[in-house]
């Protein structure tokens, strides 16, 4: 099993900064693409930005130039460097991982408990 553990989350001031870590634990043969949801009130989950195990990224439309996301394999964890925040990026931050317990066998989604973040003056 994996566990998933976020930190980073708080209060900022619009055109603020926050970083966002996620840890993986457990057992498992390798952590592959990882990534970064949030959900706003009343809004549905959408997806952030996810980043595969080479460092390959990729970003939604509403973060692109602001947010870059990150990895540190050694360390299972994945990183979100949140810039120029707005009040539109207030919700809770997920972060979501797939991985394999074992060689050659089946990959399975993981999720953390979330983290939220509030852009407010």
């Amino acid at each position: 099993q994996v566990q998933l553990v976020e930190s980073g989350g708080g209060l900022v001031q619009p055109g603020g900064s926050l970083r966002l870590s996620c840890a993986a634990s457990g057992t498992f043969y390798s952590i592959n693409a990882m990534g970064w949801y949030r959900q706003a009130p009343g809004k549905e989950r959408e997806k952030v930005a996810t980043i595969t195990i080479r460092g390959s990224t990729n970003y939604e439309d509403p973060v692109k130039g602001r947010f870059t996301v990150s990895r540190d394999n050694a360390k299972n964890t994945v990183y979100l460097q949140m810039n120029s925040l707005t009040p539109e990026d207030t919700a809770v931050y997920y972060c979501n991982a797939n991985a394999n317990l074992r060689v050659l066998g089946p990959q399975y989604q993981y999720w953390g408990q979330g983290t939220q973040v509030t852009v407010s003056s």
